[in-house]
This record gives C-alpha cells, structure tokens and sequence, in this order.
C-alpha cells in the first residue's frame, strides 16, 4: 500500500472541513468528488491534487482507487456511496473509512470482516460525531461494567444539519426506528421510548432513535440490549409517534423532502466555533448495578473533522491487521479524550 490516501466527497460540507483541517496539519490527501469542477476548484485553493469520478462507474472507482492505500468517504448517504466504494477499496488493497451514521451500512461493512482480513485492509466506518463519542463511551463503560447487560448511549446537541445529514434523515424516514433485543437489530415505532437523562446540564426528556450505534456499539462491546436516547422535547415527541401514521405518506413524498434537505446549509462558522455537544451513557447488568459516563465535545461537525484525520493517521502509521473495526477498537476507548476541545470522559 502507498502512503497516498483520498478523501471522496470532499466538496461536501464535512468534506471541506476535513480537507481544510487536513491542510492545517500539513497532510496532502487526494480530493475528490463526482463533479469536476467543484473538485477542481476547491483543490486549487488548498493546493492539493485532485480526481473526479463517480462511484456508480466501477471501471471509473477502480482506476481512480488503484495506488491509494487508504480513502475516507465522506459522501452521503452512504447507502449509496459505500458499498461500491468499499468493494473497490478491498480488490485495490486499499484501508476503507467513513463518517457515516447509518445502521445499515455499519452492518454490511462488518459482513465484510473476513474479506478485510484476507486483504490487510482495515474497514472502520463511522469515524465522525457518528459514532466516536458514544462508541468510545460504550467501550468504556463495558469495562467498568463486564457482565453489563443493557447500554444506553445518548446525546444532547444544537444547530444546524449539513445538506448530506439532511439527506440522510430523510432516507432513514422509511426505516422508522430501531433498537437492539437479545443481540439483533429490531424495528420499533418512531419515539418508541422515553425517559428522563440528564446529560451533562441538568435532567431533560430524552427519546430513543435509529442511531448507529445500535449497530456499533453491539460490534464494541457483545452487550445485547442497546437503546440510543437524543434530548428532545414532548412536543418533538408527539410529531415523532405522527410519523408512525404518515409512513406511507412521507415515502411518497421522499423526492420532495430530499430536494428541501438539499437547501440546508449546515453550521455557521459561529456554530461550528461555540456550539457544545453532550454526551452520556449507561451500563446494567443483570443483578440491577449501573454505572454512567458523561463527555462534552465541541460542534459535531467541528469534531468530525479533527476525528477522521485522527483515524486516517491510525490507520496510515500504526498499520493494524486487516479486518471491521469499531472507532472504539481501532483507536481506544479514550481516544476521544485527545480530541481538541474535548472533555475528560466523567465516570459515575
């Protein structure tokens, strides 16, 4: 494998943040994205090389694959990005990461493990805000806790959503809510649970969602109940269980929704600068002992990008056996901790 790596998609909003945050650090990713132009354009400015070609043309992927040890995706949804990227990235040998949130794309890369193995490719998606924190809380409380048998993980955030976010939450409308029972990933109804969490500023209301780390977390730890909870409010609530009556309605609405993500602009530049997230989780075993972490990080955008180059250099430096990591398993449980702007992880 060569020491170059690729950061597709990187004309998007994350993507522009990574790249810009690459370029502070001195590294030299390849960019690139399906349009030419912007690519292009935005490579020019950051005096970084540059290629165009969509994942949709494998002959287009492979060539622009071949002679890349390492591509960071950062083109959403990744539902459509990721499984013809990561079959290009393990036929060219090359380390597979991305910064997805999506369930299902967490479990087809970890189907992948044998083949990731075979090849010495590692294959770790959801480098970003999805799912470093929570993951690496996860982690951490199975250690405090080993016959833990419940996790809950939660978030308490504001802002903005990126146009690729937005996107994304509306592809997952259809897949409606999910949890993991006795080890397997089930449907529930959208706000199937409620409870009251206090995630770092004070008790609030907090409403199960389709997370990944439903999916990643069970990867980190074997636990084989797992619930992840976002701060919200009873009126957020009553609109969410709505959902559960619309889901015909909303899937015949999908191409209008997805042209009104698109008009979302993500953070201000003051939002990405002052905006803090907070972050809890929770652990119980069998015999009813609990034990509870709490983390503040700054916007998750802003992190996202100081996250993935944080595992683009794991992965380039310390070389680790092929095969599906976690975030969590591929950099430590504490990891997060050396993140700029990041909270000690607090232990309760």
């Amino acid at each position: 494998m060569t020491a170059d790596w690729m950061i597709y998609g990187a004309n998007g909003f994350t993507g522009r943040l990574i790249a810009r945050q690459a370029k502070h650090k001195n590294l030299r990713p390849i960019l690139a994205g399906r349009r030419a132009e912007p690519i292009r354009d935005w490579a020019a400015q950051l005096d970084m090389p540059w290629r165009s070609f969509d994942v949709s043309d494998p002959s287009a992927l492979a060539a622009a694959v071949t002679n890349v040890g390492l591509v960071l995706n950062c083109a959403g949804p990744f539902s459509a990005t990721s499984g013809a990227m990561l079959d290009a990235c393990l036929a060219c040998r090359a380390h597979y990461l991305d910064i997805t949130g999506e369930i299902d794309v967490f479990v087809a890369a970890h189907a992948r493990h044998a083949d990731a193995r075979a090849a010495g490719v590692v294959v770790c998606p959801g480098v970003g805000f999805d799912v470093v924190p929570t993951d690496c809380l996860a982690a951490l409380l199975k250690e405090m806790l080993p016959d833990a048998t419940y996790l809950a993980l939660g978030f308490d955030v504001n802002g903005t959503p990126s146009p690729g976010t937005a996107r994304t939450m509306v592809e997952a409308l259809g897949a409606g809510g999910r949890v993991r029972r006795n080890g397997e990933i089930v449907a529930v109804p959208f706000a199937y649970r409620t409870r009251l969490i206090d995630f770092g500023r004070g008790e609030a209301l907090g409403v199960t969602i389709p997370w990944g780390d439903v999916a990643t977390a069970y990867y980190s730890t074997g636990i084989p109940e797992i619930e992840v909870y976002l701060r919200t409010s009873p009126a957020a609530v009553f609109g969410m269980r709505w959902l559960n009556l619309l889901g015909p309605v909303l899937q015949g609405t999908a191409p209008l929704l997805r042209r009104l993500a698109a008009m979302s602009k993500g953070p201000s530049e003051d939002q990405l600068r002052q905006e803090t997230s907070y972050l809890w989780g929770e652990v119980r075993n069998a015999a009813g002992a609990t034990r509870t972490t709490r983390l503040t990080t700054p916007n998750g955008y802003r992190l996202t990008a100081d996250a993935a180059l944080m595992a683009v250099q794991t992965v380039l430096e310390r070389r680790p056996p092929g095969g599906y990591y976690t975030p969590s398993r591929l950099m430590g449980a504490r990891s997060i901790e050396r993140l700029p702007g990041v909270s000690a992880i607090r232990v309760e």
